[in-house]
């Protein structure tokens, strides 16, 4: 078992790298959705949907 780790190193640290990163961009999507930011990060004006997205303050 050791030694399957040992050769392995290098994918299980880039994994661990990868699921970290993957994690860390879900955890700020769900806190700029819950302080009402936009998922695009661009003005509504614009946009075909700018209706259908956000509810009007």
């Amino acid at each position: 078992m050791l030694t399957w780790i040992m050769e392995n190193m290098a994918t299980i640290i880039i994994s661990a790298a990868l699921i970290l990163a993957v994690a860390a961009i879900i955890a700020g999507m769900i806190r700029g959705k819950r302080k009402g930011k936009s998922s695009c990060g661009c003005g509504c004006a614009g946009c075909a949907m700018n209706g259908a997205c956000h509810t009007r303050n």
